[in-house]
């Protein structure tokens, strides 16, 4: 048995208790430092006390950078919730050299329980170098073997990403979702004249690159399953249109829908070879599926209802979709080739914006019942319904590619109200504002980035 269990135990528990409306706590310490162990409590995960101390500067260099990329490591895990920092200042000895061994006796006095220690250099050409290694403090071990990553100065920031990502998945067990990507709508403003052009950042803010201007609205980007191209709606041409647009290149090209069509709500295939979308023509509004090399469409649904917002499961089988076909907005669950569909929703109150998880077990919807906006998640059956959050406007909720953290709008109220990002764990836990430079909304994760 590796020493991973240690960690994995605990927190594989916690991610799947948390999916089924549990939560899980740790039990208290005891005295002797055993393997962590998990019992069920009243409905709180106690963070995991870590130490990230400076990474070591191992030439002049990289003195610039070592400090930045532990400060980055740490903030991804603790920005998780499942994490607490043990700040320096509690430090009783010093990491001063990569190979220095480990004085787990020091540690333990000041409860860490989770030692990520690392060191970085740069060569004359400019690239960096970082190596890490995870430790077990109250096990006295290592978690798995120490790593070596590699890039240019300018991309220390996914290196840190990157570490954090192995880091968080040696302890918890669970994917990785830090060095990854966020399209959204970026907005400028009031709301009776409001501007909206296409940006991309870093999950958690960082690296700001808009993708299109200001001159006409956009909305509904989503990235393709290889994060290279992202589909949105334009109304540049005065009503809406889908667009494609190639992230590295900028440029972009219409989906040759009919012109005297409207479409919207795009979404690629898994496979990134098609796309699922809505056409409105007149009152009616129905779903087509477009082969992205050939451009040739299929009708996926045929019913005088307003069918909207589809999203495939993850092995492409199925779509979910938002229909009015019941009088109001509802969730329904159809094969990817369309037929029949099955409604899943069937609480009080209104659904919409439904994507499925990466991990192919929930769907993620938006709900508004008695005044007020949900973001919630579902069985892909519709049972176990859960609610995660509540407010004036909650809508668009989008996955983090493992799965565990939503991303969504969050509008406040009044004349001066102002859009923002938000995340939440599938829990309900650890709601945090997304820091943007101006008002953002419909979000979109990446996947992993290569």
């Amino acid at each position: 048995m590796t020493r991973l269990t240690t960690f994995a135990r605990r927190f594989a528990g916690c991610a799947a208790l948390a999916a089924l409306s549990f939560i899980a706590a740790p039990a208290a310490f005891a005295q002797d430092p055993g393997p962590l162990k998990l019992e069920l409590t009243q409905g709180v995960i106690e963070p995991l006390p870590v130490a990230v101390p400076d990474f070591i500067a191992e030439t002049a260099q990289a003195a610039e950078f070592a400090k930045q990329i532990s400060d980055v490591i740490a903030a991804d895990l603790v920005g998780t919730g499942l994490f607490r920092e043990v700040p320096d200042s509690a430090y009783i000895s010093n990491v001063t050299s990569f190979e220095s061994p480990v004085q787990y006796a020091d540690w333990k006095a000041i409860n860490v329980q989770g030692l990520v220690t690392g060191a970085v250099s740069v060569d004359g050409s400019g690239n960096l170098s970082v190596k890490f290694r995870v430790f077990d403090v109250f096990s006295n071990g290592q978690l798995g073997s120490g790593l070596q990553l590699a890039g240019t100065s300018q991309s220390w920031r996914r290196i840190a990403h990157k570490v954090a990502d192995e880091v968080y998945s040696r302890i918890t067990g669970e994917g990785a979702y830090f060095d990854s990507r966020v399209v959204f709508v970026s907005e400028t403003g009031s709301k009776q004249a409001r501007q909206k052009r296409l940006a991309v950042m870093d999950y958690d803010g960082a690296n700001l690159q808009y993708l299109t201007d200001d001159a006409s609205i956009v909305l509904a980007p989503r990235f393709s399953p290889t994060g290279d191209r992202v589909l949105y709606t334009s109304y540049e041409s005065g009503f809406p249109q889908i667009m494609m647009l190639d992230v590295g290149t900028v440029s972009r090209s219409k989906l040759p829908v009919p012109t005297e069509s409207m479409s919207f709500a795009p979404r690629f295939s898994p496979d990134g070879r098609s796309v699922v979308y809505s056409v409105s023509t007149g009152a009616n509004t129905d779903l087509y599926r477009m082969d992205i090399a050939s451009g040739q469409a299929a009708r996926l649904t045929n019913t005088p209802a307003i069918e909207t917002a589809p999203s495939f499961s993850p092995d492409g089988s199925k779509i979910v979709f938002e229909s009015d076909r019941s009088g109001t907005p509802q969730l329904y669950v159809m094969d990817a080739a369309g037929g029949d569909a099955k409604r899943i929703s069937f609480g009080q109150g209104r659904y919409g914006t439904p994507i499925w998880s990466p991990r192919g077990d929930l769907v993620a919807f938006t709900k508004q019942a008695n005044g007020r906006f949900h973001i919630g998640v579902m069985r892909t059956d519709g049972s176990e319904e859960r609610l995660l959050t509540a407010s004036f406007l909650d809508e668009g909720p989008t996955w983090s590619p493992n799965g565990r953290v939503i991303m969504f709008t969050r509008e406040t109220q009044g004349a001066e109200g102002q859009a923002a990002l938000y995340s939440v764990d599938i829990s309900g836990r650890n709601l945090r504002r997304i820091p943007t430079t101006s008002g953002a909304s419909d979000p979109a994760w990446s996947p992993l980035l290569k």
